[in-house]
């Protein structure tokens, strides 16, 4: 990439060094990037999955319960534990899915007092169909970068997500 290639945070660093020269300020540089990062991707996911018709809350749980396996269930527990939200939102969101005919709670054979959070056909078909779209949105967003350039950040920041603990879906 050129070195003339310059972005907000460039700026925001720069003023810093204008404004405290004693301090290093580049720390800024990668968690001012990821943070700037993370609201751009959000609003480009929450672009395409309204075009779509769903929020991406409703992706994330379709897909974490379509890449489940067959039958395609898990608990709300486990759900929950995937999803990074408290158990009144994810009972939110299953009601919410429930009543687009997306999903079904059934009884947990080995846990009579336990319920379990399926896909529906209507569920399967929709996620099944989203999905590639899905990937192909992602593609666009990372055009921008060669495949070993990907590959590079993806080791990077799995290397920082490790090291901040995020080690499991739980």
């Amino acid at each position: 990439m050129s070195a003339a290639v310059t972005d907000a945070v460039d700026a925001i660093t720069a003023a810093w060094g204008r404004e405290r020269p004693e301090l290093d300020a580049s720390p800024m540089g990668v968690v001012g990037r990821i943070s700037r990062l993370s609201r751009l991707l959000d609003k480009e996911l929450k672009d395409f999955f309204a075009g779509h018709g769903l929020e991406f809350w409703e992706f994330d749980v379709l897909a974490t319960l379509r890449r489940s396996g067959a039958p395609y269930e898990l608990s709300a527990g486990a759900l929950l534990k995937t999803a990074m939200v408290t158990s009144g939102a994810i009972t939110n969101r299953v009601d919410r899915l429930e009543a687009k005919g997306l999903l079904e709670r059934v009884r947990d054979p080995a846990d009579r007092r336990g319920v379990r959070i399926r896909l529906t056909g209507a569920g399967i078909e929709l996620i099944d169909r989203l999905l590639p779209l899905h990937l192909a949105n992602e593609e666009r967003v990372l055009a921008v970068l060669s495949r070993d350039d990907r590959e590079a950040l993806a080791g990077l920041l799995r290397v920082l997500a490790v090291g901040l603990g995020d080690t499991t879906l739980g």
